[in-house]
């Protein structure tokens, strides 16, 4: 008899070992407790019969280990050439601290958009560090906590400026020197809003006719000139001026602000941040003061919390469009916080005489460039410039191109008698040298000693003088700030994030190896294609495969963000229409759709019809019939989100549908609960004609603190042709910069669509619904559950009706900071319902968490139950003081409650109990005094006091 015992369980299967929280017995446990008899029941009692699939998902899952090697198989197909191509994007020298201690930490990647102060305080101040690095270098006292990029950065700029100019005028100017993706993306955003753009060359500018402009400086072919000049005219005609510029240029060239400008823009890539054949990377906005209250995006701002001690918080919030709706000025929802925060590191890493040092070094190499080639009688344009310059080669145009290729350099073609040559940070004499070799020069260049930079356009201003910027560069101290920084933080590395339509699940370590093999890294987006066929190899198989996934005919995956998807998804509506001669501008919105949803569509140029709500949650059939009706041939489209933002499959939703196609509108379906969909429902195949995914929720993107994303669109097969275009080619529809977005993070959701495979993600989505019903069926006696199915199920996510507590003085808001005692993130407050907590626990959360968390909101219901009851007021109740820090531990304790009940609530931990750095925020105080850069040190001396 042997002793032998074999066994079924497969260590490499990834989705339900490593990527799916609970285990097959913790699973049992759980259905008994929703009262489901298997979970193919509960899916049978959740999602309607009439819209599951019928086919599965069919694909096989590939071990982290077969991932890697695909993955490597797949990137030796790229060919990594030195890239002097520049246009916007340039090659970058990633600190190896900054690499493993930000980009590769799960403490920076998995953190959420910073909307609970308490527990981002880390993130916050890089964030600041970020906008007092931006406000030094361009000169302007006021920036933003990031943007997409630098041609969406542009295109918010001209918004922005038709809303605060003092001229009436109906014309944008826009220079022919800016890069021509920003000029494709201007085009795009300027197209539905009735915005007349200009592009001409600067000295043809008439102030009177425009209502802005904007120029790059340097320009793209290099130019370096004066624009005070130009804004003085502009100003006098009460327009605005944009300078679409370059951080790293601005270290020894005269900053925007000193010309005059308004608004500055650009892109932060070169500090630090790989190419990644498009990004992510971080854009920058800045402006003047008093235009500072229409800034899109975050702003980060300096406050203090409940002892008057400093603290951080995003300032301006009620600019966000899920707020104002269709009244937002922008849709800006995802910004670039992570690479931000790389950004921000490297001018910290640096500081100023570091960077200037840079500046010089690429600037002198440049020159030695241009005073090679001049020697040996080239004509080189321009004769002054900072690192990009352009050479005359006439008809020896391919020749030229061809023979750097061969020596492993990219150039970029200008016209049909010139290329382009930007030097960058990683420009060394071997490159110098290879490059010159191209060109017929084999003789050594003498490196360059004077600069080709007029002095009165030399910068004689300081910059990043804050202390911050002056730190010991030992790399220990270093490390040790970034520590500081994260440890302040609460991301999913600590603890489970429950936030309602925000889908904050598992990131794999496998998933984010390979962001950083230089193969994959180091592409620049407008390299020759053939140098890219690993990207494109793996680009095609995540379009099939989400095709598969979504009942879809085609894809682009340009957006690099969910609200951005959402835009490019109604102006391929919008140009569809046009195509068949339709003017169609009326859009109806359910009031249970995403709430970014009324922002895209007025950025789209249609007009936004809100339809009602039934009582249950759904929409209201009979109010949605009428306004259908109402628009007639003017209906363009619906956008629904499905299920619906209150947690719910609507059994409707085909009927939605069908009367929308009857009056000749496309429908909508946003992708923000798709976790609740894949393997189970198609959007395509239910009535859906275009959805946008979020791949940085759905599909396993991190959220590195407010951003990256991305927002790809799928569409059927009738709206393929109207999707957004490559940026370089002429009427693309473009709207980001790059071809592919923020092309390198869709190689994170291509491993997870690999290693889940096509059974793993259904079982994730199954997982995902059970969780949620779990956490609702074990709460629904302490908190009232808003909306359930018409079969009392609810979907992904799960809305708690707290508004009944406000009768006995406690607010959504402390439940929300009580949790960050029991070390959790709140759930997403006050949305899509105001006073109401939407909790979504996702697949890859363990029982034993959720457990956790459901103990924690049980023992707030009890404090709830003691001010409810007259037991202790809810001014001197632990939920009115939390969250609680360190140093309430530590000072007199004169409060109506124990130390152990304030601090250690049911469900923390005690040895590794998350502390957060500050009390609550006094967003009130934060508002009114507005400090949105590194004050300066005694102001941190005065806040405490």
């Amino acid at each position: 008899m042997t002793r032998w015992s074999p066994t079924d369980y497969n260590p490499d299967d990834f989705a339900n070992r490593r990527h799916i929280g609970p285990s097959p017995a913790e699973m049992a446990e759980m259905l008994k407790a929703v009262g489901a008899d298997s979970l193919d029941a509960l899916i049978e009692q959740t999602v309607p019969a009439a819209i599951r699939q019928s086919e599965p998902l069919d694909w096989p899952a590939l071990s982290e280990a077969a991932l890697l090697a695909r993955m490597e198989e797949v990137a030796k197909k790229n060919r990594v050439m030195t890239s002097l191509i520049g246009q916007g994007y340039y090659g970058a020298v990633t600190p190896p601290a900054i690499q493993r201690n930000i980009l590769e930490n799960p403490a920076w990647y998995t953190a959420y958009t910073p909307y609970q102060p308490e527990i981002a305080q880390g993130r916050l101040e890089a964030l600041l560090n970020f906008q007092t690095m931006v406000s030094d270098l361009t000169g302007l006292p006021v920036a933003n906590a990031s943007l997409l990029d630098e041609a969406t950065a542009a295109a918010e700029a001209m918004a922005m400026a038709k809303r605060q100019a003092k001229s009436k005028a109906g014309a944008f100017f826009v220079d022919r020197g800016l890069h021509p993706q920003t000029i494709a993306v201007i085009e795009t955003r300027a197209a539905p809003l009735g915005i007349e753009v200009v592009i001409g060359a600067a000295e043809d500018l008439d102030p009177a006719q425009v209502f802005g402009a904007i120029f790059q400086y340097p320009g793209t072919y290099g130019h370096v000139r004066d624009l005070s000049g130009d804004i003085a005219a502009l100003h006098v005609a009460g327009a605005l001026a944009v300078i679409a510029t370059d951080l790293l240029a601005l270290c020894l060239l005269k900053e925007p602000g000193a010309m005059g400008a308004d608004i500055a823009v650009g892109s932060a890539q070169r500090f630090g941040v790989p190419m990644g054949y498009g990004g992510p990377h971080a854009g920058f906005m800045s402006c003047k003061d008093e235009l500072k209250r229409a800034m899109p995006g975050r702003i980060v701002g300096v406050s203090i919390d409940a002892s008057g001690n400093r603290a951080y918080r995003l300032s301006l919030q009620t600019r966000e469009q899920h707020i104002r709706r269709e009244k937002a000025t922008s849709n800006v929802c995802t910004a670039q916080a992570l690479l931000a925060v790389m950004a921000s590191f490297y001018a910290v890493f640096h500081g100023p005489v570091g960077l200037r040092a840079i500046a010089q070094r690429v600037h002198l190499n440049a020159v030695t460039v241009a005073n090679a080639l001049r020697a040996a009688g080239a004509e080189v344009a321009p004769d002054a410039f900072f690192d990009t310059i352009t050479v005359r080669v006439g008809v020896g145009q391919a020749g030229i191109l061809a023979a750097a290729e061969q020596r492993g350099i990219n150039l970029r073609k200008v016209g049909r008698d010139r290329v382009g040559i930007s030097v960058d940070e990683t420009t060394d004499a071997g490159v110098i040298a290879r490059l010159l070799d191209a060109f017929g020069i084999d003789e050594a260049a003498a490196p360059a000693t004077l600069p080709a930079i007029p002095d009165d356009l030399l910068r004689d201003s300081d910059y990043l003088t804050h202390p911050v910027f002056h730190m010991n560069r030992a790399e220990s101290e270093m490390m040790r700030y970034m520590r500081r920084l994260s440890d302040r933080d609460l991301a999913l590395d600590r603890a489970m994030i429950p936030l309602g339509s925000c889908t904050m699940k598992l990131n794999a370590a496998a998933e984010m190896m390979p962001l950083t093999w230089p193969e994959f890294g180091a592409l620049h987006p407008f390299a020759p294609r053939d140098q890219a066929a690993g990207y494109a190899e793996a680009i095609g198989d995540l379009v099939d495969k989400l095709c598969a996934i979504t009942g879809y005919d085609a894809f682009s995956m340009q957006p690099n963000s969910g609200a951005q998807g959402e835009y490019a998804g109604l102006l391929t509506i919008a140009a569809y229409h046009r195509a068949r001669g339709e003017d169609r501008d009326i859009c109806l919105i359910p009031v249970s759709a995403h709430g970014t949803n009324p922002a895209s569509a007025q950025m789209a140029g249609m007009k936004v019809v809100v339809v009602k709500s039934a009582p249950n949650g759904d929409i209201d059939l009979e109010d949605f019939s009428d306004k259908a009706a109402k628009a007639g041939d003017r209906l363009a489209a619906v956008m629904i989100t499905y299920p619906s933002t209150h947690g719910v499959f609507e059994d409707t939703v085909r009927e939605v549908c069908r009367i929308t196609h009857e009056h000749g509108g496309q429908v909508y379906i946003d992708g923000a609960n798709m976790n609740a969909l894949v393997g189970l429902v198609k959007p395509g195949d239910i009535g859906g004609d275009v959805s946008h995914l979020n791949l940085h929720k759905t599909f396993a993107i991190p959220h590195g603190g407010g951003g990256p994303g991305m927002g790809p669109i799928g569409v059927k097969a009738h709206l393929a042709p109207f999707l957004p275009g490559d940026p370089r080619e002429d009427d693309s529809g473009a709207v980001s910069a790059a071809p592919y977005g923020s092309a390198s993070i869709l190689l994170i959701s291509w491993a997870y669509i690999l290693m889940m495979g096509g059974a793993g993600l259904t079982q994730a989505t199954r997982v995902a619904i059970l969780n949620a019903n779990y956490v609702a069926s074990r709460l629904s006696g302490a908190y009232p559950i808003l909306f359930m199915g018409n079969r009392g199920r609810v979907a992904h996510e799960c809305i708690l009706d707290t508004r009944p507590f406000a009768e006995h003085g406690i607010t959504v808001d402390d439940i929300a900071k009580r949790l960050i005692d029991n070390g959790f993130h709140a759930p997403t407050m006050s949305w899509p319902v105001s006073g109401t907590l939407m909790v979504e626990p996702t697949e890859s959360e363990t029982k034993a968490e959720i457990d956790r968390f459901i103990t924690a909101l049980l023992a707030i219901r009890d404090e709830i139950t003691e001010v409810a009851e007259g037991r202790i007021s809810a001014e001197d109740s632990p939920l009115r003081h939390a969250p609680h820090t360190v140093e309430d531990l530590v000072a007199e304790w004169d409060r109506a409650y124990s130390r152990e009940q304030g601090c250690f609530p049911p469900g923390a931990f005690r040895v590794d109990k998350y502390w957060p750095p500050v009390g609550r925020v006094d967003n009130a105080y934060g508002d009114r005094n507005l400090i949105c850069t590194c004050p300066p040190l005694e102001d941190y001396a005065e806040a405490a006091e």
